[in-house]
């Protein structure tokens, strides 16, 4: 799914057993008896992937990350369903191929799915991308487009409402999220309590639902390297479900309000996106509401909510270096990330 550049050597003790792999995948993958490539992709925070070389393709293998996760995250099975499900209705979803739930293979639950080829935009804009012309309003009509395709998947048509459970979404949200703050919390941080129990006092009414991605931003869209306007994939499906689309544009809103300050959330590009000819969040908010006709009044309460998933999922990982679950040193400094997103959630709850 990844452009060649993305790859690296796999990661000192996250290598994969390509005995056991080779013998699982004999039979379902083409030419899997034979020898496999393995390379990772060194982005991303939390699963592991990496790119597979069989019979003359490549594959793209996702799995949780090493040592213990939280309850119900990275559910490698529950997001090869969701791709299998969405796929052939959302076409920027890639296909999946097949799914391991046996842990004595690699290690884990881990899937297959088809690899597509393009632009990632991480720490910086790439050099083909930047000498388009006004690159930065196409990819910025591109997000808010392809969320819109997105949220126009008839979801009753599908069968997509089993992704999810639609009533009372919203407050299912705030409770889960809360509960994971407090099962990864590693010290007193007071605005992220005021500001969840401010949520829960205060659900908005919830929009009819759809397709909800749940973790929206640039970084999880691969761009044709040749024309920024065209999405080649949406990546990152691990916590898609249905309900209210709010939902997404809340938290895609919170990286147009980092725009240059992206070591809050990451070394991600998202902190790029106040720069010139980008969107502004009016320009963004005005065409997601002029293309889908749907009232934006609750944004200010979902913006408040999408700052608050963003520290908790950055907390989630930094409580796996501060146990020593993992000795990825890129999380040692994801605390203080992690209160200066609590800071901003708690200023907006405060103007609200």
């Amino acid at each position: 799914m990844f452009v060649h550049t993305d790859t690296a050597a796999v990661r000192a003790g996250e290598e994969l057993n390509l005995t056991a792999l080779r013998e699982y995948l004999t039979g379902k993958i083409a030419g899997a008896g034979d020898e496999i490539a393995v390379e990772q992709f060194p982005g991303g925070h939390s699963n592991l992937t990496y790119l597979l070389r069989i019979g003359g393709k490549e594959y793209v293998l996702r799995r949780a990350p090493l040592g213990p996760v939280p309850p119900k995250a990275h559910d490698m099975a529950r997001e090869f369903r969701v791709l299998q499900a969405v796929h052939p209705h959302f076409p920027e979803a890639p296909e999946a191929y097949v799914l391991c739930e046996d842990p004595a293979v690699i290690g884990a639950t881990f899937y297959l799915m088809e690899r597509r080829r393009g632009i990632v935009v991480r720490k910086e804009i790439p050099p083909q991308i930047r000498a388009i012309p006004d690159y930065a309003r196409k990819i910025s009509e591109t997000l808010v487009d392809t969320m819109v395709r997105m949220h126009a998947v008839d979801i009753e048509k599908h069968g997509l409402t089993s992704l999810g459970k639609p009533e009372g979404f919203v407050e299912r949200q705030v409770k889960g999220w809360t509960e994971r703050w407090q099962r990864s919390r590693t010290t007193p941080l007071p605005e992220m309590d005021a500001v969840a129990g401010w949520m829960a006092k205060t659900p908005p009414r919830e929009l009819p639902p759809t397709l909800v991605h749940n973790d929206f931003k640039l970084d999880n869209l691969m761009l044709d390297e040749h024309d920024p306007s065209r999405v080649v994939a949406v990546l990152d499906w691990e916590m898609t479900t249905v309900g209210d689309p709010l939902i997404d544009v809340g938290l895609t809103l919170c990286y147009w309000g980092l725009g240059g300050a992206p070591h809050l959330t990451g070394e991600d590009a998202d902190g790029m996106m106040s720069g010139p000819g980008w969107f502004t969040r009016e320009e963004f908010l005005d065409r997601y509401a002029s293309r889908t006709g749907r009232d934006l009044s609750a944004i200010g309460w979902h913006e408040i909510l999408g700052y608050f998933k963003l520290a908790v999922i950055l907390q989630q990982i930094y409580y796996r270096w501060y146990k020593g679950q993992t000795k990825d040193d890129r999380f040692r400094d994801f605390d203080k990330r992690v209160e200066s997103l609590a800071r901003t959630a708690a200023r907006l709850m405060e103007k609200a």
